[in-house]
């Protein structure tokens, strides 16, 4: 559907302005997001109607409300379907705002490296320069940090000048874990432990008794009980006996926010009832960052 200019202008800032709101939007606060004279909007919403882009609300809380169309017709699409990508303002997250597309424009020029972002929301608060974030998306929880370096008020486009991207692919847990789990007997001293801890080139191990996992010893409850002059203990003296885990099945993102929650470098892998390996924040890093310089 070709529309005109002005037209595009008045039904994107009533889309933003219901957006924010979920209610209907009088004319005078259309008028006003745009700076247009209230009987110009007045007339152009009789077209809006007509083309059925917008459906009018009568009584004194009425106004007018933007139809499917009207967001096919500006090639929002989706619009109503999935979880919305939160945008930040100097830190601060704008309500009622949600990107619907990123454009990456100039990546092979690194000093200049753009990206479009399509903004369901008013963007009038955008300036050249504010720090802005996008995201994280949905599915591989892309986030963007940058700076606005333009804003396309016609077609509601910031520019944004990118500083970082960071995703976080979307594969589970079992993927990238050890599936060879190493485990420390529960009457092993912790020389034994860190023998065995150096030989297999790991920091931590579940501590097992018969065929159950009872508790987690990493080289950190080691040395602390070293420090402590407790040199000839066995393991069960020192470990964690809280096992943190998580399914083989659980994403990537899954895993990092377990990790953060409870303040920990490694998490049990199950399948099921079975323990089936350990994944830690490194494991996690060096999938996150596989850099090949060659």
């Amino acid at each position: 559907m070709d529309l005109t200019p002005t037209q595009c202008e008045i039904l994107n800032a009533l889309i933003n302005l219901y957006q924010k709101d979920k209610s209907a939007v009088k004319g005078e606060k259309v008028a006003s997001a745009i700076d247009r004279n209230p009987g110009t909007i007045r007339n152009q919403m009789q077209s809006l109607k007509a083309l059925e882009l917008i459906e009018g609300v009568p009584g004194p809380k009425g106004g007018y409300k933007p139809t499917s169309r009207a967001y096919k017709a500006l090639d929002y699409e989706s619009f109503d379907e999935g979880e919305p990508v939160k945008i930040f303002l100097g830190g601060e997250k704008i309500e009622g705002a949600t990107a619907t597309e990123i454009d990456l424009t100039t990546l092979p020029q690194p000093d200049q490296c753009k990206a479009t972002i399509r903004i369901l929301g008013d963007i009038k608060s955008f300036e050249s320069g504010d720090e802005i974030q996008i995201g994280p998306t949905p599915v591989n929880k892309m986030l963007i940090r940058g700076e606005v370096a333009g804003r396309d008020d016609l077609d509601n486009k910031l520019i944004i000048r990118i500083k970082e991207i960071h995703s976080i692919p979307r594969i589970p847990v079992k993927e990238i874990s050890s599936n060879n789990l190493i485990t420390l007997d529960v009457d092993d001293f912790i020389q034994d432990a860190t023998g065995k801890m150096y030989e297999n080139n790991i920091k931590g191990a579940p501590v097992s008794s018969g065929s159950e996992i009872i508790g987690m010893v990493t080289l950190t409850d080691i040395a602390r009980a070293v420090g402590d002059g407790k040199v000839d203990v066995r393991v069960s003296e020192i470990m964690t006996e809280e096992i943190i885990s998580i399914s083989g099945d659980s994403t990537l993102d899954d895993a990092m926010v377990k990790l953060d929650e409870h303040d920990i470098s490694r998490l049990l892998v199950m399948d099921g009832d079975e323990p089936i390996g350990i994944i830690t924040m490194r494991d996690i890093l060096r999938r996150l960052v596989p850099f090949n310089f060659s």
